[in-house]
């Protein structure tokens, strides 16, 4: 058998609802990893916030990457390069601070280990910081502090709000940006062509390998790209509707080793 590329997404994927990679995950993926088989973590994450999963899962040790900011970002574990990346034009976060502003709604960047929060931190914003356990730094002006390079921005508001804030900035940004929502409370602002099927068409290019031995496996709105152009595209039952919609196989949910299932079928060929 060739080897087989699994991509997975993080949350609600690989981890369960408590955030944690089962023994059970853990001890099938090293089996597959052990075999010649490749694993990519892709992730809406910032690259800190992902750092627990590489460890956990000792991907430095079996040559994994890290395709962090939905793709906009790609890191080879075992030596920390970074393979490729995109950011946002300078000018994109003053405009999306004004805007946050007249709307009310939660907008951060990151910092190295900090989410860079432009007003107090709400539920979601903090909820975002905790699960990639990294701290929260609320900024005076957010216009102004951030003068460096991001790979993304954050917005957040309560789902109906979010679905309206996401529909504005694609309106306003279409053409010049990419925007769509990861959680239904979260509104990821990227560079335009960042998604994570064009993560994964720019690693296979690095990796000269054919998306014929591609297995994408997500539950979020931001998996639909990958789920899409991977060979073997899988939705975990946990999945919004839209993602099992459009994927090849559906399998159990995060709380019930959902990619067992996944990789016993498509890459052990056991049944």
């Amino acid at each position: 058998m060739s080897r087989k590329i699994l991509i997975l997404d993080i949350d609600g994927t690989l981890t369960n609802s408590k955030k944690e990679i089962t023994e059970a995950t853990k001890r099938k993926l090293w089996e597959i990893m052990e075999a010649g088989h490749m694993v990519i973590l892709g992730s809406g994450r910032p690259t800190p916030g992902m750092r627990r999963y590489e460890k956990e899962l000792e991907l430095k040790k079996y040559g994994g990457y890290l395709m962090s900011f939905n793709g906009g970002r790609i890191v080879e574990c075992a030596t920390g390069n970074v393979i490729s990346q995109l950011v946002l034009p300078m000018n994109v976060p003053s405009e999306l601070f004004q805007f946050a502003n007249m709307e009310k709604c939660g907008l951060i960047s990151y910092e190295n280990d900090l989410v860079i929060s432009a007003f107090e931190p709400d539920d979601y914003v903090q909820w975002e910081a905790h699960i990639n356990g990294l701290e929260i730094k609320v900024v005076d002006n957010f216009a102004e502090y951030i003068d460096f390079p991001e790979n993304k921005c954050l917005m957040t508001a309560p789902p109906k709000k979010a679905a309206e804030i996401e529909k504005k900035l694609q309106k306003i940004y279409g053409e010049t940006l990419s925007v769509y929502r990861s959680e239904p409370y979260f509104i990821e602002i990227m560079p335009k062509g960042v998604d994570k099927a064009a993560g994964i068409d720019s690693m296979l290019r690095v990796l000269g390998a054919s998306r014929h031995d591609t297995i994408a496996c997500g539950d979020g709105f931001n998996d639909i790209s990958m789920i899409k152009y991977a060979e073997v595209g899988v939705a975990m039952a946990n999945a919004a509707e839209e993602v099992k919609e459009v994927a090849d196989f559906i399998t159990g949910s995060n709380d019930e080793d959902g990619l067992i299932t996944v990789i016993d079928k498509f890459i052990l060929g056991k049944y």
